[in-house]
């Protein structure tokens, strides 16, 4: 019988226990990207708290886009050293670490933007209000490039693998939508053509980092809103990347440039959660029916909170893996103490209050710390 305990390989990476640190942006690394002794701390403190693999915050690939303010980088070599230093760490605690790669573009959140930002068709971003430019087949090449470069010094930098983050609404996420993506070429229309981009990206880095090297994706189960990708679209594009040979699938959801998808709770970080089990774990029907649909390993994220919840997902479904973000900003040591035992509760309400905070800690230890110095 599966256990959340239990030891799993994806593609040769070896998996101490079923728990992924979902990414969380930080926004601690320099104006250029390169990591701080912040964000060592950040890591070293999640390795050694016992999750079994780590997603890096969104790690932009182009030095002058920024798909999230302080985002961390790896646009060119000067990074490998710097995140060596960074793997071993958490490597000598037994975890994996796989870099989330990305392109914002229009739905970058950061005041370093650069004067022209990408878009698959030049429509305006609702959150952000920026219009971006419309790429060309040679921008998208270029772009390609890119990823692809970025994958390579991530496996120079001893990470355990990459994943593409084509979710909630950044750049790969957009080519999947039809309402930001009018395209009439091969990248538009058909949700075969719309996730081309995503399997040409799949197919360039799988050439350069061999069969060996994990490449994983986080999608969309649906962007809840209209003219959106739809659970069905999304399924369809899963189905491609099984094709090809993805090693793992990350099930999130929402656009979050919908002010509909904010004004009713339906975001990748909803909150109201924490009073009733019943409403932990909201991709998880989704998840639940490509796991079902699909021999690739599927990550479920979004709202896990209680180990007895996931413990029955797990043994009734076939989804493999559970990502945790803001339970692991509240206690990131919360998989040893699941470890010793797995009555405890954690202590994260999903209030959000961490993604107002410096670093995006936790209000709650922000106060304990507060307290112990007045005191």
């Amino acid at each position: 019988m599966k256990n959340l305990f239990d030891i799993t390989t994806v593609n040769g990476m070896k998996l101490k226990n079923r728990f992924f640190r979902a990414a969380i942006g930080e926004g601690l690394a320099d104006d250029n990207g390169h990591i701080t002794d912040e964000l060592f701390s950040v890591y070293k403190e999640l390795a050694k708290g016992g999750v079994g693999t780590i997603f890096t915050g969104i790690t932009r690939i182009e030095k002058d886009e920024v798909p999230d303010q302080g985002a961390m980088a790896i646009y060119d070599d000067s990074f490998i050293l710097e995140y060596k230093r960074l793997t071993d760490i958490i490597h000598k605690y037994d975890s994996n670490v796989v870099m989330q790669i990305a392109y914002g573009g229009s739905h970058s959140h950061s005041p370093h933007l650069s004067s022209k930002i990408w878009g698959p068709s030049a429509i305006k971003e609702e959150s952000s209000g920026i219009v971006p430019t419309e790429m060309t087949k040679t921008d998208i090449k270029y772009l390609i490039d890119s990823y692809t470069k970025a994958a390579a010094r991530a496996k120079a930098a001893g990470f355990d693998g990459v994943e593409l983050h084509a979710a909630h609404g950044y750049l790969l996420s957009q080519f999947l939508c039809p309402h930001y993506n009018n395209r009439t070429d091969e990248y538009g229309g058909s949700i075969e053509n719309r996730a081309r981009i995503i399997l040409e990206v799949y197919t360039e880095i799988r050439k350069e980092v061999g069969p060996d090297f994990p490449i994983l994706i986080k999608i969309n189960s649906e962007d809840f809103m209209e003219d959106g990708l739809t659970k069905e679209e999304s399924i369809t594009v899963c189905r491609m990347l099984a094709e090809v040979g993805i090693d793992a699938i990350e099930v999130s959801g929402a656009n979050s440039s919908s002010p509909n998808v904010i004004a009713k709770n339906l975001g990748s970080v909803r909150t109201k959660i924490a009073g009733s089990k019943e409403k932990e774990s909201y991709f998880k029907d989704h998840a639940i029916q490509l796991a079902n649909e699909i021999s690739v390993p599927i990550i479920l994220t979004g709202g896990n909170r209680h180990i007895e919840v996931m413990e029955d997902i797990l043994k009734n479904s076939n989804i493999s893996y559970f990502g945790l973000g803001r339970p692991l900003i509240c206690e990131p040591n919360l998989i040893n103490i699941w470890v010793e035992t797995n009555e405890k509760s954690p202590k994260c309400v999903s209030c959000n209050k961490c993604f107002g905070t410096y670093g995006k800690t936790c209000v709650f230890n922000q106060r304990k710390q507060d307290n112990i110095i007045l005191k």
